[in-house]
């Protein structure tokens, strides 16, 4: 028997430990191809088992949507009322890698009915993989996770336009929809817009460029995917750690844990609560199975200070020198996903970071949108099911922190009798407003 080479084992585990990874979410009408796309990156990326994949094609000939030709789809769309319909329902995550970096990526329904589940998946990525099925075009389900994308902080997009090889890989086709997409997103703020003519069916620029298309000079979506860089925006935004456990093993240690959403922290370096503005200095910094000098955005960290200070559960260490504000009342964008209606002077739960905090939404300040049939319109005094705009918060004492992508404060809002959950919200300056 082959002796195991340890040596080998630990180098490999030390690549994989220190790979990148990035969370994105794949998004866009019904029928775009969401859930094929997953599982061609699967497919051609060989990370499925043969057992998996003999299920895969048993699965096929039962529920498949491709004649004869295994449905990547059904690797993603688990549930019996999904492959029975052919639809996404519910978010499914799925974890994969690659030699360049790691990934965890969100499959998002299309539905309108089932847009709440497709805001959850993008509360917690980073990029966006927009699809348009190239047949259809931009589409109003399209517009309307593209602005619920940016209302959550996501700066970085993907258009994927899908089904190219249904258009006879036509780049006036692609050329249109690109052009239709980018003048409606413009006003949206991200940061990269990256089109991708693709067919996820058959393999065409997901995982390598394609022959089909060589009127199309950039990436294919893997390799935009493994080059893309957010981990520098975070890192460069100011230092943020919401407390999520006081660690008190023994009298002689007092740790504050949580994972970094922003910036970086050093040894030596003075943090401030919050809430409290009282500060103090790092004193040891605890991540994995040791200690180390420094860490980034997205490390899970134990943090031990230099001073004995008031320090709890739902409150955030910050830099003293962006310290967020403090306030009562703000003003806030807000995307509102209960069946019930949203009502002003109603008693609701805030839930920002770890703490639940009671407040009430004062005043609810009625937009319309440019393109109102993408988000809808707010109208009178209440706010329904998949609208979105701007009302004034208050009543309520708490900080204000920072979303990971946006480095301004998030929280989520809901009924405080029916605990409904309700889309995160982000304030829209963190500005104290007067009475």
């Amino acid at each position: 028997m082959k002796p195991v080479q340890f040596d080998d084992l630990r180098t490999y585990l030390a690549q994989q430990e220190h790979k990148t990874l990035l969370r994105f979410l794949t998004c866009g009408s019904v029928d775009d191809g969401k859930s094929t796309l997953i599982g061609r990156l699967l497919f051609d990326s060989k990370l499925i088992f043969e057992d998996h994949l003999a299920a895969l094609a048993k699965d096929s000939r039962k529920h498949g949507t491709t004649g004869e030709d295994i449905d990547l789809a059904l690797l993603v769309d688990g549930l019996e009322a999904e492959r029975q319909q052919g639809i996404t329902i519910d978010v499914a995550y799925r974890f994969f890698a690659t030699d360049k970096r790691k990934f965890i990526v969100a499959d998002t329904p299309g539905h309108e009915q089932y847009t709440r589940n497709m805001a959850t998946g993008a509360s917690n990525s980073e990029l966006a993989v927009i699809l348009i099925d190239a047949r259809k075009g931009v589409l109003t389900q399209t517009r309307r996770h593209a602005y619920i994308v940016s209302l959550l902080g996501i700066r970085h997009v993907v258009l994927a336009v899908n089904k190219i090889d249904l258009v006879d890989f036509s780049q006036a086709v692609f050329d249109g929809i690109v052009a239709d997409f980018q003048s409606f997103a413009s006003k949206l703020g991200f940061e990269t817009l990256t089109p991708i003519p693709l067919s996820a069916r058959y393999g065409d620029n997901v995982i390598a460029k394609s022959a089909r298309t060589s009127w199309y000079a950039g990436p294919s979506l893997l390799e935009h995917l493994e080059t893309i860089d957010v981990e520098t925006e975070l890192a460069s935004k100011p230092f943020r750690l919401p407390v999520q456990w006081v660690n008190r093993p023994n009298l002689d240690f007092r740790g504050f844990a949580g994972t970094i959403v922003s910036g970086t922290v050093a040894v030596g370096n003075e943090v401030v609560v919050a809430k409290s503005g009282r500060s103090s200095r790092v004193k040891r910094l605890l991540a994995g199975d040791g200690e180390v000098k420094e860490a980034v955005a997205g490390q899970a960290v134990t943090l031990v200070l230099a001073d004995e200070i008031d320090v709890s559960r739902g409150d955030m260490l910050v830099a003293p020198e962006s310290r967020p504000e403090v306030a009562d009342q703000f003003a806030a964008h807000i995307l509102w996903m209960a069946e019930e209606d949203m009502l002003p002077h109603r008693q609701y739960l805030l839930k920002i970071g770890s703490q639940s905090l009671p407040g009430q939404i004062t005043q609810l300040k009625q937009e319309r949108s440019n393109d109102e049939d993408f988000i809808g319109h707010i109208g009178g005094d209440d706010s329904r099911l998949g609208t979105g705009g701007t009302g004034d918060v208050s009543r309520f004492f708490g900080h204000v922190g920072a979303s990971v992508t946006t480095g301004h404060g998030a929280f989520g809002l809901w009924p405080d009798v029916a605990r409904q959950s309700a889309a995160p919200q982000w304030p829209q300056q963190g500005r104290p407003m007067q009475q």
